[in-house]
């Protein structure tokens, strides 16, 4: 929460204590993750969705629904090396990892190791902790590092990125030269909560939402204008983009 002028409290779009979905109706949304998500949702993925859901920050995962989504477009592109940019706990790692290859990889990047500690476990007892190729830093860097090794150019079959929104043009510009033509790259929070949507003045935001709602739509307008790819827009979870690299 931040203080307006006058000292009445702004809500962050994003918090605990509201589900991740672009939905008004909180009713369809139970609906549907009832009706097709949790019927299907592996026993490993359910426990470390709950284990997550009792962090401080369980908000920051990557919902079910969503979990759903990449796992099918994995499978459905065949998809064996990935790289992942934002990690948390894993929650996502552990649909990707679940979804491709026995010996296919993921290089998982993110900034913190102890959150991903916290899923490690979990990963291990679905049996899938060998595909996972943790990086700790920034990721910029560690993906310089994987851009410095020609082998590695056009190697991978998606990637998925959620992490500091305000770099994703620079992710995007790294991952062009990663991905294969043909692979995919999809990139969660585009949407922001709906705010990307929203003219200025209309609501009062915390800097923060106010920063990633402007890079977001940076990024948005930059994705909708870029050649090299095949993107849709897709308002599931908080808004996810999902592009095929034709160039």
């Amino acid at each position: 929460m931040a203080a307006k002028g006058g000292g009445e409290q702004v809500a962050d779009v994003h918090s605990s204590e509201r589900a991740k979905t672009l939905l008004q109706s909180d009713a369809l949304y139970e609906y549907m993750l009832k009706t097709m998500v949790y019927p299907r949702e592996n026993e490993f993925q359910r426990e470390l969705r709950l284990i997550t859901k009792e962090h401080s920050y369980g908000f920051m995962s990557s919902p079910p629904d969503e979990g759903q989504l990449l796992s099918l477009l994995l499978k459905l592109t065949g998809a064996k090396n990935t790289i992942e940019v934002g990690v948390y706990t894993g929650c996502s790692v552990l649909a990707t990892a679940l979804a491709i290859p026995d010996d296919g990889k993921i290089v998982a990047i993110d900034i913190n190791r102890d959150y991903f500690d916290m899923g490690l476990p979990v990963i291990a007892k679905a049996g899938v902790a060998h595909k996972v190729d943790f990086r700790e830093g920034p990721a910029g860097p560690i993906l310089d590092e994987l851009l410095a090794d020609e082998a590695r150019s056009g190697s991978f079959d998606f990637a998925f990125v959620d992490a500091d929104k305000p770099n994703y043009g620079n992710y995007h510009e790294q991952l062009l030269k990663l991905v294969r033509v043909g692979g995919v790259l999809a990139y969660d929070n585009t949407l922001w909560a709906g705010t990307v949507a929203l003219p200025d003045g209309e609501r009062e935001f915390t800097e923060h939402d106010k920063a990633i709602r402007d890079a977001m739509r940076e990024f948005n307008a930059k994705i909708g204008a870029d050649a090299r790819v095949e993107p849709v827009q897709l308002p599931v979870a908080d808004g996810i983009t999902i592009c095929r690299r034709v160039a």
